[in-house]
């Protein structure tokens, strides 16, 4: 069995509310990921998917540390993330490496391209001369399909996907080996978001990069992922390879999911079943002692509502107390 690259086990993060003016305190919490436990492999893409608001991107920040996990370990090439200080995980963060989703917000305008994508050659001390610099910025410039000409320009100059492919080079300067993808193309437009998942796919082939890819259109996952993991309200309901968990959905939930994906075949689109979800997702400072997709559920049982399902199975993994078999699937 291949060892992970990546290995997140039990992963928390619990945001307090708080209220008040000068006498601040605190009337409740949020567990925006509770009990998260996934693994990546060297080389592999996982895709993360779920509604907004289902803490996926609070989990790929707390996987690098961005924010601070609550609790649980997360675990990259043998060492513990969460033990590192500051010095430690500065080494560690050029090793893994995230590209934001909006390419407008996350280039600093007063840089320039040269600069932006010097930036973490500077701070983690592999910049050399000034000789030596540009020739890496025009090398990453060009491994991304653009012009070594595009390093004087401001970030102002270019369309959303060339800002994208700024980011992405950025990103690959201090030569990663996983990338934090956190909805990289769902600001672009379609032939746009088409050239940009080329692109990726073209980097993670040359490179051997790993890829956790943050999204909720499934549709991409599918072009781009070889497993996908399906989260709901902070926790994770089913995992299974690419072709298992779009030929063969167990969980509920991933099946509305699936069944909201256009079809580009009128005649299966006329006939295919769709699944319509009751009310909306609940408070995720009011989860209640069962199934947190319960209240939504067409399958749910009292069981479901008394006691949370464990995420359980092998290569197929399923948090459901009544999940679909392949034989129900087809």
């Amino acid at each position: 069995m291949t060892t992970a690259l990546l290995e997140v086990t039990e992963l928390e993060k619990v945001f307090a509310i708080v209220r008040g003016g000068a006498l601040r305190r605190t009337v409740g919490s949020i567990r925006a990921v509770d009990g998260v436990s996934l693994q990546i492999a060297p080389g592999e893409t996982l895709g993360l998917v779920g509604e907004s608001g289902s803490g996926k991107s609070t989990l790929a920040r707390c996987v690098l540390r961005l924010l601070e996990p609550t609790g649980g370990r997360v675990v990259f090439d043998g060492r513990d993330v969460l033990a590192c200080n500051r010095r430690q995980l500065r080494r560690l963060r050029r090793d893994m490496q995230i590209v934001f989703q909006d390419p407008y917000r996350s280039l600093d305008p007063r840089m320039t391209v040269e600069q932006l994508i010097a930036e973490p050659l500077e701070v983690h001390g592999l910049a050399g001369d000034r000789t030596a610099r540009r020739a890496r910025v025009a090398e990453l410039l060009a491994l991304v399909g653009l012009e070594p000409g595009h390093a004087a320009r401001y970030p102002r100059a270019f369309s959303g996907g060339q800002r994208q492919r700024i980011g992405i080079a950025r990103a690959l300067a201090t030569e990663p080996k996983l990338l934090v993808l956190d909805e990289p193309v769902s600001a672009l437009d379609g032939t746009t978001r088409e050239q940009v998942l080329a692109l990726l796919s073209d980097l993670q082939a040359r490179l051997g990069l790993s890829y956790l890819f943050v999204a909720h259109d499934l549709s991409l996952v599918r072009s781009i992922c070889s497993r996908v993991a399906v989260m709901y309200l902070g926790r994770i309901v089913e995992v299974a390879d690419r072709d298992t968990l779009f030929g063969a959905p167990a969980h509920p939930y991933t099946q509305a999911l699936l069944s909201a994906v256009p079809v580009p075949d009128p005649v299966r689109e006329r006939q295919r079943r769709r699944i319509v979800l009751r009310g909306e997702a609940q408070s995720a400072a009011a989860l209640g002692a069962g199934c947190r997709f319960e209240p939504r559920c067409p399958r749910a049982t009292a069981e479901c509502a008394a006691h949370e399902p464990a995420l359980e199975g092998d290569a197929h993994r399923v948090a459901c107390w009544h999940p679909t078999t392949k034989e129900e699937s087809r």
